[in-house]
């Protein structure tokens, strides 16, 4: 059986807060030549590849194509930004913090933006693109910007003093978005740079061109901490959500949370009549296959799926129905879904969710 197969890209377009008398400089020299270059640490306070998940990075590109630092495609024309984003609208609505990537003072904020996507509002007024954010000035010419925040989670201040790690925020909605998501900036003066290279946005510096090869290292001269380039290795594809849902799945449904998607699904009525299977990925590319299985409480195999990749996408909902194999209720006990992503004959990705029917 063929899985119906909806795809979308994401958006979130940053459009930095306005700084009086920002400098152009000339181009950003190499990270080793940067004067006071701060170490950043993780923006976000989640587990990056597991409860967040890297979905654009910053355009490489210097014209009207896009390329990410290692040649991929987790990024879109002009971006500016590394957006770390949740699994779904739920993980949000529990609040995951955003915090300080290095020491500073708060250099302006704002708020009262509302959580919304912009499929709903049909956009955010020019100027405030970025929705809720706050910048933060490192000094010697460097600030960070955090944006699309949580509109009334914002807890700073102008001139407050703030270390790595201090709570600022909680990840959001606002502004021009899709998804729940930080976009995290860095600049000097004035010059968007790119965390993981330290090369200034859109140059068409790509150095670690090795998409294909699946986790490529952050390089050497990044802008990153120690700390923080051990978790953000660089993957081309993750498993965004995945499990069962008493109806045919609605991708609207799995994005707001609606049916779990965690490690482990939300638990379902075994008398429910219809049984789906879905799975949210990101990162597709042009010729990768899905495969979604499902096996019930006895290890017997109930389905198994595949769908095709037909272009390279950001996102990807995937959802079928589970044939019931006798009348009557589904048996009760833990069903095992998986789902697997393969690029040519490599295995990109195979994880399990667990869902219990009672």
């Amino acid at each position: 059986m063929r899985v119906p197969v909806h795809y979308s890209w994401g958006f979130a377009a940053l459009l930095f807060l306005s700084s009086a008398g920002a400098a152009q400089s000339p181009a950003a020299p190499p990270p080793a030549l940067l004067p006071g270059a701060p170490a950043l640490e993780l923006p976000v306070r989640c587990r990056v590849g597991a409860d967040c998940f890297v979905q654009n990075y910053v355009d490489t590109d210097p014209g009207p194509g896009m390329r990410d630092f290692a040649c991929g495609r987790l990024t879109y024309d002009g971006h500016k930004g590394t957006d770390f984003r949740l699994p779904d609208l739920e993980a949000m609505r529990r609040g995951v913090a955003v915090v300080a990537a290095a020491s500073g003072t708060v250099a302006r904020v704002r708020d009262g933006m509302e959580d919304v996507s912009i499929r709903q509002s049909g956009g955010s007024p020019a100027g405030r693109e970025a929705g809720n954010a706050v910048v933060v000035d490192h000094g010697n010419g460097w600030e960070t910007q955090y944006s699309h925040l949580k509109r009334g989670s914002i807890a700073v201040r102008p001139g407050d003093r703030v270390e790595a790690g201090t709570p600022l925020a909680q990840i959001g909605l606002s502004g021009n978005t899709e998804f729940p998501h930080v976009d995290f900036g860095i600049r000097h003066h004035g010059r968007t740079l790119d965390p993981y290279t330290g090369k200034e946005a859109g140059t068409g510096e790509a150095p670690a061109c090795a998409a294909d090869r699946g986790a490529v290292p952050v390089p050497s001269d990044t802008l990153w901490s120690d700390d923080a380039r051990r978790t953000l290795a660089y993957r081309p594809s993750a498993l965004l959500g995945a499990g069962l849902a008493p109806e045919a799945p609605k991708a609207e449904v799995a994005r707001d949370g609606g049916y779990g998607g965690g490690n482990d699904g939300r638990p379902l009525p075994a008398g429910t009549p219809t049984l789906g299977v879905w799975a949210e990925l990101m990162g597709g590319r042009q010729g990768d296959r899905v495969t979604l299985e499902v096996a019930g409480p006895d290890g017997r195999r109930l389905l198994r799926s595949e769908g095709a990749v037909p272009r390279p996408l950001a996102v990807l909902f995937f959802g079928t129905e589970v044939k019931k194999p006798a009348p009557g209720p589904w048996t009760p006990g833990p069903y095992r879904v998986t789902v697997t992503l393969r690029h040519g004959d490599e295995t990109v990705l195979r994880e399990e969710r667990r869902v219990e029917l009672r």
